[in-house]
């Protein structure tokens, strides 16, 4: 168990908060304010406490250079707009500088300020000096609240652990508690849901999975990999071709460590990649040669629904189909309003399953919805995250 801002006296303190407002952005506005309102309650907290808030983060990739296009200052309007006070935003393209030095200095208690863009200094990514050190000037205590970058160590997720006390805000607690409990400590039957495009990429996590859930269920553009390896054609539909050999061995092991493993029965298929394409329904055996596998198909959903009614811990990670066309959004769709009906425990790790039941409508229904993809997926693999292993233990 890691500390949290609750078990240390931050009163009066300067507490340098690392935050994910990495929001997405189009013409200079903001589109999506989710991982603003998220850090809320940690800055909310902070502020009751009369701590001195000095928030960090990164946003998109200006790969160490100060470029305009990537400033926070959008995310410090916005930030003011949810908190009704202001922001003190100092746009420095070496993002601390003798300017931001004496704001953070005159801070007042429950009073906040925003760094620019981390990223905008090429030490960030790297975890080097002096960077680190810079930052560590300005503050007494490091709170890290950004899972979605946890898994990263950079100056501001881990290198500021090792200047001061470090501890966990609320949205790293909720996730840790949520992904934690969900994985090591589930209700049975425990179902896991792994889609998305390749393979390679979720091996190690299905690996892990497979040691502790009851039914295993693959959909997505993975899905095609796996009936190749079972021997059968499937057009033009996306092929992680290195995986073909892995595929067939995680069947294997599945079958070994008496777990249900659950592919598509049936799949809509196109003539192209677009919605307007022609489609039509096929059995995972009879994917014509010249279409392209796009969604699941009606006998799966109903396989499928139908598990997940029985389960009462279900992770999900990856869409069953191109949900972006709505001509193909069916799977994906029918799968985020079986576990919005369902009693489970519903973690939702993060990228693209995250975006499906917000677009869907079912974001409220969901136990948890995790705000990292890369850091999600990496704490389902069991690994260790640099941003979290560097605080505090209980």
């Amino acid at each position: 168990m890691k500390k949290t801002v609750r078990d240390i006296d931050v009163a009066g303190k300067k507490v340098l908060v690392r935050c994910d407002f990495n929001v997405p952005m189009q013409d200079g506005k903001i589109t999506d304010d989710i991982r603003i309102r998220s850090a809320l309650p940690t800055i909310r907290y902070l502020i009751e406490q009369q701590a001195k808030v000095i928030l960090m983060s990164h946003m998109g990739r200006p790969k160490g250079e100060p470029k305009p296009e990537y400033t926070l200052k959008p995310v410090a309007d916005r930030l003011a707009e949810l908190l009704e006070m202001e922001v003190k935003f100092i746009p420095s393209p070496t993002v601390v500088d003798a300017e931001v030095e004496a704001a953070a200095a005159e801070l007042q208690g429950g009073q906040v300020m925003l760094l620019e863009n981390t990223r905008y200094r090429k030490e960030e990514t790297k975890n080097e000096e002096p960077f680190t050190g810079e930052l560590a000037k300005l503050g007494e205590i490091f709170v890290n609240d950004a899972f979605g970058t946890a898994h990263r160590a950079h100056c501001s997720t881990a290198g500021l652990a090792s200047y001061m006390p470090a501890v966990s805000g609320f949205l790293i607690e909720k996730e840790v508690k949520f992904l934690g409990d969900a994985v090591e400590d589930p209700e049975r039957p425990f179902v896991a849901i792994m889609g998305g495009a390749k393979v390679g990429d979720k091996i190690p996590v299905i690996e892990n999975l497979m040691k502790k859930v009851d039914c295993l269920i693959i959909g997505g553009g993975m899905s095609y990999t796996f009936f190749k390896a079972m021997g059968y054609e499937i057009g033009k539909s996306i092929l992680d071709e290195e995986s073909i050999g892995l595929a067939k061995e995680l069947m294997e092991k599945a079958e070994a460590a008496g777990v249900e493993l659950l592919l598509p029965l049936d799949t809509v298929c196109a003539e192209e990649f677009s919605n307007d394409s022609r489609q039509a329904i096929f059995d995972r055996d009879q994917i014509p040669a010249d279409m392209m596998g796009m969604d699941i198909g009606p006998k799966t959903i109903s396989l499928y629904t139908e598990t997940l009614k029985k389960a009462k811990t279900i992770v999900w990670n990856g869409p069953c189909g191109v949900f972006e066309m709505p001509a193909f959004a069916e799977g994906t769709k029918a799968i985020a309003a079986a576990l919005a009906e369902s009693g489970a425990v519903t973690v939702i790790g993060g990228g693209d399953s995250a975006a499906a039941v917000e677009q869907f409508g079912f974001a409220d229904k969901m136990t948890h919805i995790s705000t990292g993809g890369g850091a999600s997926l990496e704490f389902l693999e069991g690994k260790e995250l640099p941003g979290i292993a560097c605080l505090e233990d209980k």
